[in-house]
């Protein structure tokens, strides 16, 4: 069974959509193939559907999207029973995928990219996290409407999807590639107008690029932003890099500004 859950849902059995068009069942199918391999509780799944108001039916109508969903895993096995790839357990359902998902592969190329990083090895990192983020297509489950189950992981899912991209970044700035990361840097510091080290990490590409004015000038937005929206000053880290982009310091800070 191949999984994509990293964009648009996409479920297949033997190279056949078994991914329902029908929104409930389509989120029943989303949070089992979030958790392959692992039994989803009933009263997870009836969480995810109908918040803390199901109806009396909600076990009786669960069961029936799990049929909806054999029904088409059925139609993709040709032989075989549907019974054994959406299992019935006990107090759950299991889908069983036989196989990896999309967001399995994310985290261990992120891993490796981490642990790439932590060795210093850079040009591993950069690649093992540029591979990672090669696997997203647009927002995880993006054709899906979202319970609170699901809101909660596509919302973790986001986060690691946004900190495996601040670490390639950080990779990319020690190989030299400051230049190569202005464009991209405008677009994220645009979409993530209070996030310090994006911000950071756009200083520092600007001031090596010989544009310390476009550098101050991305220090001053983040500023704005964040004694508007918050009410408090960038962090000393940010001061301090900005203080050395104002005296035209030979050497910039280290681009590991994660640290403290």
């Amino acid at each position: 069974m191949d999984i994509d859950v990293l964009g648009a849902l996409a479920v297949r059995e033997n190279g056949v959509s078994v991914t329902p068009t029908a929104p409930k069942p389509r989120q029943v199918l989303a949070l089992l193939a979030l958790n392959a391999d692992r039994v989803v509780p009933v009263t997870d799944l009836i969480e995810e559907l109908w918040g803390d108001n199901p109806p009396r039916s909600a076990r009786t109508t669960l069961q029936t999207y799990v049929l909806q969903l054999r029904e088409c895993i059925g139609r993709a096995l040709g032989q075989g029973d549907a019974k054994d790839v959406l299992m019935t357990l006990p107090g759950g359902y299991l889908l069983v995928s036989g196989a990896d998902s999309d967001v399995r592969r994310f985290e261990r190329l992120v891993g490796e990219g981490y642990r790439a990083m932590d060795a210093e090895s850079f040009a591993e990192a950069a690649g093992r996290l540029g591979e990672a983020l090669a696997l997203w297509s647009g927002t995880a489950l993006a054709d899906v409407q979202h319970g609170p189950l699901l809101r909660t992981e596509v919302r973790r899912l986001e986060e690691s999807r946004l900190c495996a991209l601040d670490q390639r970044i950080e990779a990319d700035l020690h190989l030299g590639r400051h230049r190569e990361l202005l464009a991209e840097l405008t677009v994220l510091t645009s979409r993530h107008p209070a996030h310090e080290n994006l911000h950071a990490q756009f200083m520092v590409a600007l001031a090596r690029s010989g544009r310390r004015g476009e550098a101050l000038q991305a220090y001053a937005r983040l500023r704005t932003t964040l004694l508007r929206d918050q009410g408090l000053e960038p962090s000393p880290r940010l001061q301090r890099l900005q203080h050395s982009v104002q005296a035209a310091a030979a050497e910039l800070p280290g681009v590991s500004l994660l640290a403290g």
